[in-house]
């Protein structure tokens, strides 16, 4: 028994060992290839400014890569990629199967940096996700013609009833909350409820003016969301109001203002389809019901315009006037 175990640790002390080996020669070939590198001849003007160019344009690259998620440690295998793709580039311009498998590559980026965060992005909060793998075998079946599984018709129509139905349940999940919120709200005391599905109070009531759709308004103001989170606020961006159109702000407020006289202090309770519905804005998720609290300070009317004065008659026009006459 003791020579079966001895024999089975030096199998592994071998092997490690061995592992060992291989990882410095593997590094010592490395580093022999790099040792080995073609020498540079800058035999004439030309090769001096082609690479004086390849130089120059690596500045700002390096910043660029960090922000890709490549780890400059590995540039050896960036190098080796870049290398790969300028000989393929090449070859592509007279070889179709290399364009084509280039061409491949660059589709694929497309969809994996930029098409699929977004697509995943629409599911997200909804009974369905999409799922990477799948996604992709759908998408080369397609390009292949294969529809043993599904049919490019089929696939359309269960796409796009997916998104609708998913888009309901998402917005319905989303914007839950609020609707709670808005159904207690307006049977507290002093809420008035507008048939659009407004809520306001009134804080401070004004004697002023009120405002059309079209006019300029000044209002100091304050928007949290339900959770007491404040967004945005006048303050934070001067000490003056805010000036704006009426009929330039979203459906909530452009109804709020359009009923205050100058003056007023109201608190706005602003469901979802008044505000930014589906679309987040900064902090402001989607589906979000807003409050606000407005004070319409003034309407920023503009002056009238100055009446053009009537032209003065010099002596000279005169005197010339006369001798035409004669």
């Amino acid at each position: 028994m003791k020579k079966v175990v001895l024999l089975a640790l030096t199998l592994v002390v071998g092997a490690t060992f061995s592992n060992i080996d291989a990882a410095k020669k593997k590094k010592k070939d490395t580093q022999k290839e790099q040792a080995v590198k073609e020498m540079v001849n800058l035999a004439n003007s030309s090769d001096s400014l082609s690479y004086a160019a390849g130089i120059t344009m690596t500045n700002g690259l390096m910043p660029y890569l960090l922000q890709q998620g490549v780890d400059t440690a590995y540039m050896a295998d960036f190098v080796a990629g870049f290398n790969q793709a300028v000989k393929d580039a090449v070859a592509a311009k007279t070889d179709h199967s290399v364009k084509a498998r280039l061409t491949g590559v660059l589709i694929a980026d497309q969809l994996v940096q930029r098409l699929m965060p977004g697509l995943k992005m629409e599911f997200t909060d909804t009974p369905d996700s999409v799922i990477d793998l799948t996604f992709f075998r759908g998408f080369t079946d397609a390009l292949q013609k294969d529809s043993s599984v599904m049919k490019q018709k089929q696939a359309e129509t269960l796409f796009q009833e997916k998104q609708r139905t998913n888009k309901a349940a998402k917005a319905e999940k989303l914007s839950k909350p609020g609707r709670d919120f808005l159904a207690a709200n307006k049977t507290k005391e002093g809420v008035i409820t507008t048939p659009s599905g407004l809520q306001y109070k009134v804080l401070k009531q004004g004697e002023g003016e009120v405002p059309q759709r079209s006019d300029k308004v000044k209002v100091n103001y304050e928007g949290r969301l339900i959770d007491g989170t404040v967004f945005d606020a006048s303050s934070k961006h001067g000490s003056e109001p805010a000036t704006f159109r009426a009929d330039q702000v979203i459906r909530g407020w452009t109804e709020a203002l359009t009923m205050m006289p100058v003056g007023s202090k109201w608190q706005l309770y602003i469901p979802q389809e008044l505000a930014y519905g589906e679309r987040a804005q900064g902090q402001i998720p989607a589906y979000s019901t807003l409050i606000f609290d407005v004070e319409l300070v003034a309407i920023d009317k503009p002056a009238p315009a100055a009446e053009p004065a009537a032209p003065a008659t010099t002596p000279a026009k005169t005197t010339t006037a006369k001798k035409k006459k004669k």
